[in-house]
């Protein structure tokens, strides 16, 4: 069994993996999902060629041995992760694009919201990854980056002056300086949902509001004259402080610990452009979803009631209905008491869209042994923390005892080290790391499955399974320094598990 948000769990004193996760157990798939995803890993191995055709229907029809009808609903999956296009008529055919990061972070956003994630994981998430951003923009920034920044600044200054309140630009053209860009879009990420908390505050009085966006300012300021001076330390320290008055502050004025949109809330104007009909449509109902506490089973509506209440005509609706079905933010029952029923959200299909956005930014080893790295440490400190609960126990008890080195099968080994890291991010306690995690876990395993990798031994295995006994030791000892340290050490030799 799992938890809501896919992470394994203990049934009958077996730690489970989540389902579809990275080569573990899947659920099956609609056949247009599967062709879907081949289209888009075909997209990956020509190496994202942006205008180049990959075929006529009929010749995709063909390569892939599928009906119209089915191609076509892969084809609608593959233009909602904004990865090609389909141009009809002479010279037509399926041509690749440049993905829109807007399609991988709405994907999130939706399960994270699901989950109803709450101000503290939030924030913390941002107090870890942030300053992280910070500290290496001020190594890697350019002329360019201190002219986009100063450019922010300027714009904020300026709404300010109007009395305008307008989305917070400032935390994302900060992580584009990192030169990271699974920092970029996990900052991305944060910030939307902080966007989101913040939209449903209600301070004091306006004089409040006046003062935070002047100290918000003044913040932003002192962090770009750190990133601009080079002084990687200065920017760490800044932004940590900026952060944590953030959290402060939306404690104090936010009227709910859940991040649920409000019915008078729609998606991104800025977006409107770049969105078809229906996944503004799917959008708006999931948000009315959430809005009414995503009452799983129940149901929306009928299709009937549904068009009558959108205003939409049949075609686009049952687009719409297709994407919040491959979500599974809800599916359509036939039959009498039918109707849109809401459903439980995958994280495998966040983990997808966001890994697909990411091979196109095409990141480095070291940009995900970064930001896995910090996840990572962060987790096993926290677990020290909680060492004396139950749940922490039953894991450590499972973990501490091999039972993989003397097996023949060295899959189970992979599968071992998979649950012992995606466990203690669980542990933790932050869903939105723990899901950060995952997606770096499933960009590490398309980068392994492109290469050659060295095969596994028997001598590997050993390592690893010692590897977290010192780890389980340190955590029981309460030793929160060393538990880092072997975690550190562990991910360092673990590397070729990883990539």
């Amino acid at each position: 069994m799992t938890t809501s948000s896919g992470s394994p769990t203990r049934s009958d004193g077996v730690w489970k993996a989540p389902v579809g996760s990275s080569g573990l157990e899947q659920r099956p798939d609609k056949r247009a999902a599967q062709i879907a995803r081949s289209i888009e890993a075909d997209i990956v191995r020509r190496g994202w060629p942006i205008g180049e055709s990959l075929g006529s229907e009929q010749a995709l029809r063909q390569r892939y041995r599928v009906s119209r009808s089915v191609l076509r609903e892969a084809v609608r999956l593959v233009e909602h992760h904004r990865v090609a296009h389909m141009r009809r008529g002479p010279n037509g055919g399926l041509f690749v694009a440049e993905p829109d990061p807007a399609a991988a972070t709405r994907a999130v956003v939706i399960y994270l919201e699901y989950l109803g994630i709450t101000i503290d994981h939030l924030l913390t998430a941002r107090l870890l990854l942030e300053p992280l951003a910070a500290a290496l923009a001020a190594e890697r920034i350019d002329e360019a980056g201190i002219d986009r920044l100063r450019g922010v600044l300027m714009a904020e200054k300026q709404r300010i002056r109007g009395s305008v309140m307008a989305r917070d630009e400032f935390h994302v053209a900060l992580a584009e300086q990192s030169k990271n860009p699974v920092l970029r879009l996990f900052i991305d990420i944060l910030m939307r949902l902080t966007v989101r908390f913040a939209q449903d505050s209600r301070p004091d009085t306006a004089r409040d509001t006046v003062e935070a966006v002047n100290r918000t300012h003044d913040d932003h300021s002192a962090i770009v004259a750190a990133a601009t001076a080079g002084d990687s330390a200065r920017a760490r320290t800044l932004t940590e402080r900026h952060v944590q008055s953030v959290t402060d502050w939306l404690q104090r004025h936010h009227g709910s610990a859940r991040a649920i949109p409000s019915r008078r809330r729609r998606r991104e104007t800025s977006e409107a452009p770049h969105v078809k009909l229906a996944e503004l449509l799917a959008a708006t109902i999931q948000d009315d979803i959430a809005t009414s506490g995503w009452r799983l089973g129940s149901v929306v509506g009928t299709e009937n009631q549904l068009l009558n209440r959108y205003g939409v005509s049949r075609s686009v609706f049952r687009e719409a209905v297709r994407l919040l079905e491959y979500h599974a933010v809800a599916r359509m029952r036939r039959g009498p008491g039918g109707g849109l029923v809401v459903a439980r959200p995958r994280a495998q299909a966040s983990i997808d869209t966001i890994a697909l956005y990411l091979q196109y930014r095409k990141p480095t080893r070291e940009d995900l042994r970064l930001v896995r790295d910090a996840i990572e440490i962060d987790n096993v400190a926290k677990v020290v923390d909680r060492r004396e609960h139950q749940d922490v126990q039953a894991f450590l008890d499972v973990h501490r005892h091999p039972i993989v080195a003397t097996s023949d099968d060295l899959r189970k080994a992979g599968m071992a080290e998979f649950l012992f890291h995606t466990g203690l991010a669980q542990l933790a306690g932050n869903p939105v790391l723990e899901l950060f995690l995952r997606i770096l876990v499933e960009l590490f395993r398309r980068q392994w499955a492109s290469l050659d990798p060295r095969p596994v031994s028997r001598a590997d295995v050993i390592e690893v399974e010692h590897a977290h006994l010192r780890i389980i030791r340190a955590i029981d000892d309460g030793d929160d320094s060393l538990a880092r340290y072997r975690t550190r050490r562990h991910l360092d030799a673990a590397a070729s598990w990883w990539l």
